[in-house]
């Protein structure tokens, strides 16, 4: 009970970066010891962060899986990147925390699966919601059965504008063929609640969707093809300048950066 953790890292972005700080603050149960990221800026403020040397900083995922450098392993790389990542974890010998959605396509779930009853290795996925003190009430009240029989759930995704421009539009999530779709991305912590405190699998499910509103054709005239070179910046809801550097300026908690640090590593001066 009394054992320091070891944990490695891969893919120090926000998620990541996050994880490690929230390591970082219970030193008496995890101890940071190597990382692995492509952005070298990224990397050195890892090393300092966490106070590591040379040779556990690592920019190629291939370098980095040739041994187990921690007793866990968080993975907070892209989603098409996850399942390709644990099965090296699972082979070393790793206890796995990977970023949510595990993969879009099923083939990669079913070799993961393979692979995790042949390594015997725990992978945990961060449906965080779980842990929840309102969705662990919510369950509690539910499975109690003071309210009634549950008949009816109905469940809203709302997405902020400047959040599905930064997304879902020119961010990580904007080509699922590059990623996952977005009904998996921004959804499967509703999807992996909803059958949490109804305790019931789902018989049918479809999805349906096109881009309606982000298309050349809707862009306003006069507007330049770079937020930076537009003469709408100032004006326009989905400007790169207005949801990136005005919201860092006038944020509210210091330690409250997303979405600028995910697209930035520097403090923007302008």
């Amino acid at each position: 009970m009394n054992k320091i953790y070891t944990a490695a890292i891969i893919g120090c972005g926000s998620r990541g970066w996050k994880f490690g700080c929230i390591m970082m603050g219970q030193s008496d149960k995890f101890k940071v010891v190597s990382v692995c990221d492509i952005d070298s800026i990224i990397r050195e403020n890892a090393k300092n962060e966490y106070k590591l040397s040379d040779d556990n900083i690592f920019a190629d995922e291939n370098e980095f899986f040739k041994v187990k450098r921690a007793d866990v392993l968080v993975i907070a790389t892209q989603d098409r990147d996850h399942v390709r990542m644990c099965i090296k974890a699972m082979e070393l010998g790793y206890d796995i925390l990977m970023e949510k959605p595990i993969s879009p396509l099923k083939n990669e779930i079913e070799q993961l699966l393979e692979a995790n009853k042949k390594y015997n290795r725990k992978v945990v996925v961060c449906h965080v919601l779980r842990y929840a003190p309102a969705y662990i009430k919510m369950k509690s009240v539910l499975d109690s059965g003071d309210l009634g029989e549950l008949i009816h759930v109905e469940n809203t995704e709302q997405v902020d504008y400047w959040h599905q421009a930064h997304s879902f539009v020119r961010g990580n999530w904007r080509n699922e063929d590059i990623s996952s779709p977005m009904i998996m991305q921004k959804c499967c912590h509703d999807f992996d609640m909803l059958q949490y405190l109804v305790d019931s699998k789902c018989d049918t499910l479809y999805s349906v969707g096109r881009t309606a509103y982000f298309k050349k054709e809707n862009q306003p005239k006069g507007a330049a093809n770079r937020c930076k070179d537009c003469k709408l910046k100032l004006e326009c809801p989905y400007s790169a300048e207005r949801i990136y550097i005005e919201r860092w300026k006038k944020r509210d908690c210091p330690e409250f950066d997303w979405p600028y640090n995910v697209v930035c590593t520097e403090i923007p001066n302008t």
